[in-house]
Order: C-alpha cells, then sequence, then structure tokens
C-alpha cells in the first residue's frame, strides 16, 4: 500500500496587527479500508488559545482554533503521512438488483440517503435532467449502472475546460452547462446534481489530489490546491469516489478529507479576522502530495504536532478553501454606521 505525504501551508497577511476569531480546520483524512493516516503535526502561528476536536453530522473531524492575541500574519502549516490503498472501478461489486438503472434503494436505506438523492440546485429548465438523460439508453432499455456514472464522469473531463477559479462558492450546474467550464468544485456539483436528477444519491468530497508522473498519461488537473470531486451510493459497493475534472472512477490518486450534502458544509478552514479593509494583504497557499517508495511494515502512531496535540487525540489539519488563491480571502465590508470603525471579515466557501 503506498504512502503518500501531504503538505499544505496557508499563510493570511496583514498591513497591522489585527484579532482573530475562531477558524475551523476541515483536513484530518477520513481513516477507512483504503486510507490510514500514519503521522499528522499542526503548526498555527501565532499559537492559539486553545484547539478543541469535534466530528460533524456527516462524521468528518473538525478542529476549532481560538485566539488571544493580535498579529499581522497567521499561518496553518499541515504536514500529513497516511497509507492509501487504490481501489480501481473494477474493483467494487454492485448487487444484482442495482447492477442495471433504473433500480430502487433498500427501504431501510431510504431515510439516510433522502437528504442526498434531493436536487439542491435551482434547474428552471432543466438543462441538468436532459444533460443527464443523455447518458441513458434509449426506447426504455435498462442502461449498465457502471457505464452510466463513467460515461457521465469522462463527458466532463472531456467536454469541459478545466478553469482555477479565484471566486469563492460553488458556481451553480447550471451555469457550469452554459459555460462548458469550471473548478473541480464546479464539475463535482454537476455530477452530484446530474446524479441526482437519476433518483441517485450523491454527495460532496473535499481532499486532497495526488498528481504523479506516468509514462504516456497526461498529468492530473486540480493539483497544487484543495481538490473536490463526488460520491455515488451503490448497493454493495457503497459510496464509490467519480472525479470528473480528471475522469476517474474509484479512489485512485484522491486523498478523502471530509464527505458532505452540500459544499459549504465541507469548507477545508474558514474564521474570521477584525481589522480595516486596508490592513488586508491577501493569502498565500502552498500543497504539495508526494509519493513514498514503499510502506512500513506496520502503521506508526501519530507524532505529536508542534503544537502539543496530544498523539493519541484526533489531528486537526488545517487547509485553504478548495482552489484558492490570494483572491480567495473573502471581501471586507464596512458597517454602515462609521467608515473608521473595525470591520469582521469571514472567509467563505471556496
Amino acid at each position: 500500500m503506498p504512502i503518500l505525504a501531504v503538505r499544505h501551508v496557508t499563510t493570511y497577511r496583514y498591513r497591522q496587527p489585527v484579532s482573530f476569531g475562531e477558524h475551523r480546520m476541515m483536513l484530518r483524512p477520513r481513516e477507512g479500508h483504503d486510507q490510514q493516516l500514519l503521522a499528522a503535526a499542526l503548526t498555527i502561528t501565532p499559537e492559539p488559545l486553545d484547539v478543541r476536536w469535534l466530528h460533524d453530522v456527516f462524521g468528518n473531524t473538525v478542529a476549532i482554533a481560538r485566539f488571544g492575541r493580535r498579529a499581522r500574519e497567521l499561518r496553518f502549516e499541515s504536514v500529513l503521512r497516511l497509507l492509501h490503498r487504490p481501489v480501481n472501478a473494477l474493483d467494487f461489486p454492485i448487487e444484482e438488483y442495482a447492477t442495471s438503472y433504473p433500480f430502487s434503494y433498500a427501504v431501510e436505506e431510504m431515510p439516510d440517503l433522502s437528504r442526498t438523492i434531493e436536487r439542491h440546485a435551482p434547474d428552471p429548465e432543466h438543462a441538468v435532467d436532459h444533460w443527464a438523460r443523455q447518458f441513458l439508453r434509449n426506447e426504455g432499455r435498462l442502461t449498465d449502472t457502471r457505464d452510466l456514472l463513467t460515461s457521465m464522469t469522462h463527458a466532463i473531463r472531456r467536454d469541459f475546460t478545466y478553469v482555477a477559479r479565484e471566486e469563492m462558492g460553488v458556481q451553480s450546474p447550471t451555469r457550469t452547462l452554459w459555460l462548458r467550464s469550471g473548478s473541480c468544485r464546479d464539475f463535482a456539483m454537476l455530477m452530484i446534481e446530474a446524479v441526482r436528477a437519476l433518483g441517485l444519491a450523491a454527495r460532496f468530497v473535499s481532499g486532497y489530489l495526488h498528481v504523479p508522473k506516468r509514462e504516456g498519461a497526461p498529468a492530473h488537473l486540480g493539483g497544487g490546491a484543495t481538490h473536490a470531486w463526488a460520491q455515488v451510493y451503490l448497493p454493495g459497493a457503497g459510496w464509490v469516489e467519480f472525479d470528473p475534472t480528471n475522469g476517474i472512477v474509484g479512489n485512485r490518486d484522491l486523498i478523502r478529507v471530509a464527505v458532505a450534502r452540500d459544499p459549504r458544509q465541507a469548507v477545508p478552514l474558514h474564521g474570521t479576522w477584525i481589522g480595516f479593509p486596508a490592513d488586508n494583504l491577501g493569502m498565500t497557499v502552498e500543497v504539495d502530495v508526494t509519493a513514498e517508495p514503499e510502506a512500513p511494515a506496520s502503521p506508526a502512531t501519530a507524532d505529536a504536532p508542534k503544537r502539543q496535540v496530544p498523539a493519541d487525540r484526533p489531528v486537526a489539519t488545517a487547509a485553504a478553501p478548495q482552489e484558492a488563491g490570494p483572491a480567495a480571502v473573502a471581501a471586507a465590508t464596512l458597517p454602515a454606521a462609521s467608515p473608521a470603525s473595525p470591520l469582521a471579515a469571514t472567509e467563505g466557501a471556496p
């Protein structure tokens, strides 16, 4: 099982010392049969008053840092090592009744899946519906479920242009269809809404992308930043990864960190600061994901981060919003009462 190493540094700079509110981090990888955290180190400067951990409604690990001093720079550095077992598209078995579309989920699963089947984005002219249905066979014939989802994934990779947008948030799936371009998070949401239009359960995934050098193969798109893709629930296989940005089916080169029904629930890092608009000098992001030659014989225990995080507690890691660049810092607006009063700016969803 390969070992992947991740180094992620997010730095916010200000013209003069400013105060910081709480900052919420969602970057500890979700462990499971296909990935296991070996070591983690987190350095936050200035040192926070405290960092507390919790699990959100989706089971993601969340770390919340509180600060007690002003500073001209706020820096988060996260270093991870994890075992990662690639699962290919053909390695996941599907229950016989779900191998062809359409199919129905089991009655006992529907209460938990229903919110991930519901459409979340407006589609007044049914553009997403029409686009999704082009992947179905005509004349009422059944469609192979694997072929349906694989074809949709590859179509986005083939027919749309990747753009590393610096604007925050996710553009609507209808706009992505109209522009025929978008970021990884835009492509993920287009596929999620298209799958939901067909009555299947899908959710948003935030994480990292490993960009290996493979002879004769095109390089992955979206490296050097946090990444986003989709999961679709298939009976017998569970939640299966689909990365439409790169045409990946399965988890190859994908490090899963957080899952959510809506991308706003999986923002890697956000918080507040108090100062004047001119104080904000911007943000820089550095992300490196590399592969180590071989895995050790037995997993190591998590290293203690520099901020004295106990090794036996959940290890929090920090990251910037997906594909965020310096322009992704939230715009600050002055209160109407007085142009000289301090402001609170919040870094929102990517």
